[in-house]
């Protein structure tokens, strides 16, 4: 990797989010306008202090070839523990009597879609999950947030994290996308015995931009269920 390519990458990275930060802010698109359609349903589980709104241009583009789209105003910004997270999510599905469905997660959102499908009866309903950049072994940094309780549940001694870690039986029904450098995860984001696809960019929300995660949503959400 050239190293004077990763500052290019953090900056691009970080321009990105703040520009989707500021978007979020002034879009009053209602989430509702995304639940017709009659192919497999989609959830929607965003990163830790981020809205739907984040992954709003794949949600508009699954919408448009037929998928109903989910967003659970429960998650907030999925700022509390991914087990209390997992709950809100499995909640909604029974709730909404919701099956076969496919979770489309960034970030924190793909161990809250992990905990669903590994734990509980509501991870039968459950086709797979397209996770991006996610902290499935955690990260070293999560230790340097003092201040921050949220970031530092990212550990990877976390017990959640540890937990999620043990539980292997699901890994296969999980596609992992993550770029070659992540500013947040810097172990990456493989995922043993999971499909996993490593962009040849770096990035921890621009990744979301990339065709490729628009391509394998799109198969998996297309697949006969098994």
């Amino acid at each position: 990797m050239n190293p004077l390519q990763v500052p290019v990458w953090w900056a691009r990275d970080y321009l990105y989010a703040a520009t989707w930060q500021v978007r979020a802010f002034f879009n009053r698109t209602d989430p509702a306008v995304f639940l017709t359609g009659d192919r497999a349903a989609i959830v929607v589980l965003p990163g830790v202090y981020e809205t739907w709104k984040f992954l709003q241009p794949a949600i508009e583009a699954m919408h448009e070839r037929g998928h109903p789209v989910h967003v659970i105003d429960l998650l907030h910004r999925n700022d509390r523990p991914v087990v209390e997270m997992a709950a809100r999510v499995s909640e909604y599905l029974d709730e909404h009597d919701l099956s076969d469905v496919v979770l489309f997660a960034h970030s924190k959102g793909g161990l809250v879609g992990k905990q669903v499908m590994a734990f509980g009866e509501a991870g039968r309903r459950v086709r797979g999950m397209l996770a991006v950049a996610t902290p499935f072994g955690g990260s070293v940094y999560a230790r340097l947030m003092l201040l921050a309780p949220t970031l530092r549940s990212f550990s990877p001694r976390d017990a959640t994290i540890v937990a999620l870690g043990r539980e292997t039986a699901v890994n296969a029904r999980i596609v992992s996308i993550y770029g070659r450098f992540d500013p947040h995860i810097p172990e990456g984001s493989e995922l043993a015995g999971a499909k996993n696809v490593r962009l040849e960019t770096g990035g921890h929300f621009r990744i979301l931009s990339h065709p490729r995660v628009m391509a394998e949503l799109a198969v998996l959400a297309t697949d006969e269920p098994a």
